[in-house]
């Protein structure tokens, strides 16, 4: 205003009014930092089950390509002995296509277990540490 009077929207806040507001934006940072680590933690989770469960196929991939091996070696060992035609080739290209597969599927769960392990919030962490480091900045100025 023009004669000097402040309008009574800019008016000094009092001390319990400042100390509220700083209560509730301090209530707020903190729900906030909560909902960070939340999201970070599940998706660390994500990425550990999505590495879990394709490192169970690599295994399965394994375990197939093992049994046809040993299909593959006994039909080897039985043209070897010239008992019968080489039916054993065939056994033998799918056996390494499964080995194959199974390399494919152990690589990306490797990558992705490496990913999300440990499954910590750590974004969420280093704000909280800034944020306690600024709080204490201004407390102790």
């Amino acid at each position: 205003m023009r004669d000097g009077t402040r309008p009574p929207e800019s008016a000094e806040k009092s001390l319990g009014d400042v100390v509220g507001e700083v209560s509730d934006k301090a209530s707020l940072l903190v729900r906030e930092e909560i909902e960070l680590a939340k999201a970070e933690v599940k998706e660390k989770v994500s990425s550990l089950a999505r590495g879990a469960g394709v490192g169970a196929a690599a295994g399965v991939f394994l375990l197939f390509a093992f049994v046809l091996f040993l299909q593959a070696l006994a039909w080897l060992i039985n043209d070897l002995l010239d008992v019968s035609s080489a039916i054993w080739a065939g056994f033998a290209i799918v056996t390494g296509v499964l080995i194959l597969l199974a390399a494919l599927t152990g690589y990306l769960a490797m990558r992705w277990l490496r990913r999300g392990a440990p499954p910590t919030p750590d974004l969420a962490i280093e704000e909280a540490k800034r944020t306690r480091e600024e709080l204490e900045e201004k407390v102790s100025a």
